[in-house]
């Protein structure tokens, strides 16, 4: 049987995705009070970009499952020194029962998924970052009854996040409206397979196409990590770009506001939106912790 790996929402089924979430819900729910389905395992979660969401989120999340978390820097490791990714896999296969990776280019994960015979979890590439977007439907499940009738707008950069949009609109069902400035555009590989799965993608003309009567506003940084050279050309192909009141208006009464974070307040969004009734970020950076639990427990638990 071959090693199930999660490297995007497109790794899991529209079923799976349903167990995954009604699993983070029951683990938020418990607080800690719960089996530690993975006690007696290790698990490594190794770090080539800076974080803090998703250091924090999985050292906790493997410690209340009740497995030991090896945390590794990269740049602290052979890895660091020219080890090819391979190696640094087939050895992982044998001392630990599962990795995370927070990586660059996403051809790095699929290089260590290729050689471990370990379940890997991509916790972010320039590519996907797919634990995000579980924690982010974990979120939209707390203020909406079904997917299905959701419209979600994306507002900004077609990044690693864009990307993920397009694939959980694929395993949800609901309908992701894109604004990105021209030539920011969402890869076109990622949406024609997103639409080949079944996603009802709408590529908008303008923010406020987007925006109109949507459930959900989300956006992300418009420079991301490794591309702080481009941040002056980034603000200026963006304007026009940033998520505040006069767009926020123009979406569902009960529409919420999503962030990955870390945000740059008056860039990408607001303060009055970021710190407003509509923002979910702070539950949704919550979520991280408990959409991960359920990820970490059905990979590598029994009902993996």
């Amino acid at each position: 049987m071959a090693t199930r790996h999660f490297r995007s929402l497109f790794d899991v089924s529209r079923e799976e995705l349903d167990h995954l979430l009604k699993s983070a819900a029951a683990l938020k729910a418990a607080r800690g009070a719960h089996d530690r389905p993975l006690a007696g395992k290790s698990v490594a979660v190794i770090f080539e970009k800076a974080s803090t969401r998703t250091r924090l989120s999985f050292d906790v999340g493997i410690h209340e499952l009740g497995a030991h978390s090896v945390t590794l820097m990269a740049k602290d490791t052979q890895m660091g020194r020219g080890e090819p990714i391979e190696d640094t896999a087939r050895m992982l296969s044998g001392y630990v029962h599962g990795v995370v990776i927070r990586t660059h280019g996403h051809e790095r994960l699929e290089q260590l998924c290729g050689a471990s015979r370990i379940p890997v979890v991509n916790g972010l590439t320039d590519r996907y970052h797919p634990c995000q977007l579980l924690a982010d439907l974990q979120t939209l499940r707390e203020s909406f009854d079904a997917f299905a009738d959701l419209q979600v707008a994306w507002i900004g950069d077609g990044n690693n996040m864009a990307h993920s949009w397009a694939a959980a609109a694929a395993r949800a069902g609901f309908t992701l409206r894109l604004a990105s400035p021209k030539g920011y555009e969402v890869d076109r590989g990622v949406l024609a397979q997103a639409r080949a799965e079944g996603a009802s993608v709408v590529e908008c003309t303008s923010v406020e196409e987007a925006a109109e009567g949507a459930h959900v506003v989300t956006t992300d940084v418009w420079a991301s990590m490794g591309q702080e050279d481009e941040v002056s050309a980034r603000k200026a192909a963006f304007a026009g770009f940033c998520v505040d009141e006069a767009l926020m208006a123009r979406a569902s009464k009960d529409a919420v506001f999503l962030h990955c974070l870390p945000a740059h307040r008056g860039e990408e969004v607001s303060v009055g939106v970021l710190e407003g009734p509509q923002s979910r970020v702070w539950d949704e950076a919550e979520n991280r912790l408990h959409a991960q639990k359920a990820l970490l427990a059905w990979l590598l638990g029994e009902d993996g």
